[in-house]
């Protein structure tokens, strides 16, 4: 029998609300019940405006949660998360409005939604992400760390892949570092690390590391996703995907966020947003 997951819809105060990079932003969020339920790859559906314009809640991958926001217990606690953290891109209204929200002030969210990243027999893992991939990813590189500190294994340590199209879109490369992986970046224009897709540096990097990858975890613009399905499917390395579908619901109730599996047509939201890459049918 399948356990209905809990999710939770309440008026959360805004703990911050602080510039992250040009246009990019990162929201920390009060909400203890939807902290301590939450796993990477989920996510949370967003009311950016108490105005009702815009109508439509926003969908946004949990980036991280966090302890006591007054600091008496310690950030990567994760027994006792009481923030739930979110990073976004100023791209419309809804994210303008959410951009202009202060500490003190409220917001509506729902979640945690969605099927996250399985972690358990990672060994050795490398995440790819691409652009504002990086939100999820970096929840889930805290998750793997501190799997690791808790069975005293190394193999949980990995490698974090981040491209972008310039230097300018390269986020987070400090919060992965600061969970104790390896960062190697890409940027199609050259301007940092590799020049060049990041499924290039991918490529490279699987033909030169020592230790064989239990599982490539990957977050992304969908070309990107599919080159990762593409080269995992040939070194035959499972690959976990956190698809980015415009979700107007976030529940799996209006069908707007579909997407062709093995399986026959799975709603991203509810389903997902995180498929095994060979079931995904490009």
């Amino acid at each position: 029998m399948t356990m209905k997951k809990k999710m939770f819809q309440e008026k959360a105060r805004v703990i911050s609300n602080a510039p992250a990079g040009q246009d990019y932003y990162r929201m920390s969020l009060l909400s203890a019940r939807i902290a301590a339920k939450a796993v990477p790859g989920q996510f949370l559906e967003v009311q950016v405006s108490e105005s009702g314009s815009p109508l439509l809640r926003r969908p946004f991958g949990i980036h991280s949660v966090l302890g006591d926001p007054a600091g008496r217990k310690s950030i990567t606690d994760h027994r006792s998360p009481t923030t739930v953290t979110i990073l976004y891109e100023i791209r419309g209204k809804g994210t303008a409005a959410l951009a202009e929200k202060k500490p003190g002030d409220s917001c509506d969210i729902l979640g945690p939604l969605g099927n996250g990243f399985t972690i358990d027999n990672a060994r050795y893992p490398i995440l790819v992400a691409g652009g504002m991939g990086v939100a999820p990813l970096v929840f889930l590189a805290e998750q793997l760390s501190a799997a690791g500190r808790r069975l005293q294994a190394e193999r949980f340590k990995g490698i974090v892949l981040i491209g972008g199209k310039t230097r300018k879109q390269i986020l987070c490369k400090n919060e992965f570092e600061k969970s104790g992986h390896e960062v190697k970046i890409s940027t199609d224009d050259g301007s940092l690390g590799h020049k060049g897709y990041v499924t290039d540096l991918l490529d490279t990097v699987l033909s030169t590391i020592d230790h064989r990858p239990s599982t490539l975890y990957a977050c992304g613009p969908q070309p990107m996703l599919k080159e990762v399905s593409r080269i995992a499917g040939e070194k035959n390395i499972p690959a976990q995907l956190s698809l980015e579908e415009h979700m107007a619901c976030g529940i799996g109730a209006c069908l707007g966020c579909v997407v062709k599996t093995t399986d026959g047509y799975k709603r991203v939201c509810k389903d997902g947003p995180v498929f095994d890459s060979g079931a995904v049918k490009w």
